[in-house]
């Protein structure tokens, strides 16, 4: 089902969260990580066509992201029970092959993707230096709205709604 993200919310503070990464089989908590340019949480997934359709523009602007000292992390938190292509395992995969340069982070629970109040992959949240967000939409507009909020700690950047798949509940 195609479903749209909701306008952001300046008032929001980033839920902390401590995943397993996928690639390197670390543990990775928000709250030990260097967030003092501020971050991004994408949820994602591998089968969602939605995804599939921005994943080389996502993985390029995280990387140029990042080469400013700004985190990226990817959550993964589809039923994979219920879509196999989503397992862990294929994860590990699908992160490889897309030159992922930043954690893709299994969400077993749900519990992470219930706190950010994620609706669908792709879900791009952006938050500043205090764990404010102020960015919620599409990828095409992530990099350059990332780095206003690098700079001055919001966003002039108009907000559309990303587009995509339902999270797989379960």
């Amino acid at each position: 089902m195609l479903l749209s993200t909701p306008p952001f919310n300046p008032t929001i503070t980033a839920p902390n969260f401590s995943l397993v990464d996928v690639i390197s089989g670390n543990q990775v908590s928000l709250t030990e990580q260097d967030t003092s340019k501020g971050f991004v949480v994408a949820f994602i997934c591998n089968h969602c066509p939605y995804v599939l359709e921005i994943i080389t523009t996502f993985a390029e602007t995280a990387k140029k992201l990042e080469e400013q000292g700004i985190k990226v992390f990817a959550v993964m938190s589809n039923n994979y029970e219920f879509v196999a292509e989503d397992s862990p395992e294929h994860m590990k995969v699908f992160a490889d092959e897309n030159n992922f340069s930043f954690p893709y982070l299994v969400d077993e629970d749900q519990s992470v993707a219930k706190s950010y109040d994620a609706i669908c992959t792709p879900d791009f949240f952006c938050f500043n230096s205090d764990g404010l967000m102020q960015y919620r939409g599409r990828v095409q507009d992530l990099e350059e709205a990332m780095i206003e909020i690098a700079k001055q700690g919001n966003t002039e950047i108009k907000q559309m709604p990303s587009k995509g798949c339902s999270i797989k509940w379960k």
